[in-house]
C-alpha cells in the first residue's frame, strides 16, 4: 500500500503542477519568449490547441533536397502518458522558418496508449533512422500502470515513407524503459547505441525511481540487438542516460540526478562501462542534459539549466535557466558558459541538437511548463563569446 500511497501522492503533485499551468497555457501563443539573449532566434513555438494539449520531445534529421524535418510527440492531453502520436514539421532555409501544418509520420493505433520520444539519425548507409517509445497499458496485476516497447524505423526515400518497426528490446521482453529524444547515436565504427533507463520489469515489487541504466547495441544496421554487459544502478537518482562518443574510441554517458549529471565511461563501444559517479554539471533541480559534438570545431556542447540567475537560485522549481557551455578537452571541464534562455516562467528541457551550417538548431520545451515544443536557432561563433569557465569535472 506504501507504493500506491506515494503513487497517489505524485498524481497529485503532478496534477497540481499541471492545473497551475492551464491559465498559461491558452495564452501560449500570444506571449511571445521571454528572457531571450541577444544574437538568438526563435523562430517557431508549437503551442498547445484544442483538442491538443502538449507538444514535446522532437529530433531533426536534414534531407538530401536541403529540408530539414523535425518529428515531434503531438498529445491529445498534457501527461507522459497520454495519447500521443508523431507529427512533423518541414523547414526550406536552414530553420528559419518552418511550414504551420503538421505532417502525420507515425499515427497510434489501436492498443497503442503514446508514442512519444523521438530520435531521428542519419545511418552510415544513408536511410534515415526514427527510433521512438510506444507505451501500452500494463496487463492487470503490474506495479505499474504502462509499459513499452523500444522501437525502429528506417527510411529509404526520405522520410516520405517508413518501414515497419523493429524491437529494439525484444517484444517479448515486457518492462517500462525510458529513452530521451536525440539519444541514439552511431559511433565511428558503425554500431547504434540506444541508452535506456529502465524503471519497471515485470516481477519487480514497486517501479524505481532510480533506474538501472543499460544500452542496446546493434553492429548489423539495426538489423538485430543485445543488451550491454553492464546494467548501472546508483544510491543516487539516475534516470534519463545519454551518449557521446568522445575521440580515442571512448564514450561519455551522462544521467539525470538530483543535483548534477552522473556520468559513466566507455572503453569498448559500450559493451561495459563504469561506475556512475558525479559530475560538476551541476544544476538546481531535476532535469535532463544534452551533448554533442560541434562538427565546426570538434568541441562539444552542452546544453542544461546550471541554475545561474536569482529566481532559479531563489526558487528552484522550473528548469531553468537555458544554459550552454562548451568542452574543449572531451568533456572534463567546461567553458564559455552562457544562458541561451532566462524566462522566469521557463521550463527548458528535452533539447534536441542539431547544427546546420553555421547555426545549431535546438528543439525543447519552454513555456507553458512541457506542453510547447519551442525551436530556437543561433549561431556557432555566438557559443563562444563568453569566457566564463565552468569547474572542472570530477
Amino acid at each position: 500500500m506504501t507504493h500506491f500511497r506515494r503513487n497517489l501522492q505524485v498524481l497529485c503533485s503532478v496534477t497540481a503542477i499541471a492545473t497551475s499551468l492551464t491559465t498559461a497555457v491558452g495564452h501560449a501563443t500570444d506571449r511571445p519568449p521571454q528572457g531571450v539573449a541577444d544574437g538568438i532566434e526563435k523562430p517557431l513555438r508549437i503551442a498547445p490547441r484544442p483538442n491538443n494539449g502538449r507538444n514535446s520531445e522532437g529530433d531533426f534529421v536534414q534531407l538530401k533536397d536541403g529540408r530539414i524535418l523535425l518529428v515531434y510527440s503531438k498529445f491529445i492531453g498534457t501527461g507522459d502518458h497520454a495519447p500521443a502520436e508523431l507529427a512533423g514539421r518541414y523547414s526550406s532555409d536552414k530553420g528559419k522558418t518552418w511550414g504551420v501544418e503538421d505532417v502525420q509520420v507515425v499515427s497510434r493505433k489501436e492498443g497503442e496508449a503514446n508514442l512519444m520520444s523521438v530520435s531521428l539519425l542519419r545511418l552510415q548507409d544513408d536511410r534515415i533512422a526514427l527510433f521512438y517509445v510506444q507505451k501500452y497499458a500494463s496487463p492487470v496485476g503490474s506495479k505499474y500502470a504502462y509499459l513499452d516497447y523500444i522501437l525502429m524505423r528506417t527510411s529509404s526515400d526520405e522520410g516520405a515513407s517508413w518501414s515497419e518497426p523493429t524491437f529494439v528490446v525484444p517484444g517479448n521482453e515486457p518492462g517500462y524503459r525510458v529513452l530521451n529524444n536525440d539519444r541514439v547515436i552511431q559511433l565511428r565504427n558503425g554500431r547504434l547505441v540506444v541508452p535506456l533507463a529502465v524503471h519497471y520489469l515485470p516481477g519487480w515489487s514497486k517501479w524505481e525511481n532510480s533506474a538501472h541504466i543499460v544500452c542496446y547495441l546493434s553492429d548489423d544496421g539495426g538489423r538485430t540487438w543485445r543488451r550491454s554487459e553492464s546494467s548501472l544502478q546508483s544510491e543516487l537518482l539516475a534516470q534519463e542516460p545519454g551518449v557521446v562518443e568522445l575521440k580515442h574510441d571512448e564514450l561519455l554517458m551522462f544521467c539525470r540526478s538530483h543535483d548534477c549529471q552522473l556520468v559513466s565511461r566507455s572503453g569498448d563501444g559500450g559493451e561495459t562501462w563504469s561506475e556512475l559517479e558525479k559530475s560538476s554539471i551541476l544544476q538546481p533541480t531535476v532535469s535532463p542534459a544534452s551533448i554533442e559534438r560541434i562538427p565546426a570545431t570538434g568541441d562539444l556542447l552542452l546544453v542544461w539549466n546550471n541554475g545561474d540567475d536569482a529566481l532559479a537560485a531563489k526558487e528552484p522549481v522550473g528548469r531553468r535557466p537555458f544554459s550552454a557551455a562548451i568542452s574543449k578537452d572531451e568533456g572534463t571541464s567546461w567553458q564559455h558558459v552562457r544562458n541561451l534562455g532566462t524566462d522566469p516562467q521557463g521550463w527548458y528541457c528535452y533539447t534536441a541538437i542539431e547544427f546546420v551550417g553555421n547555426h545549431v538548431l535546438l528543439a525543447h520545451c519552454e513555456y507553458p511548463g512541457l506542453n510547447s515544443l519551442q525551436i530556437t536557432r543561433l549561431p556557432v561563433d555566438w557559443l563562444y563569446q563568453s569566457s566564463t569557465k565552468g569547474p572542472e569535472s570530477r
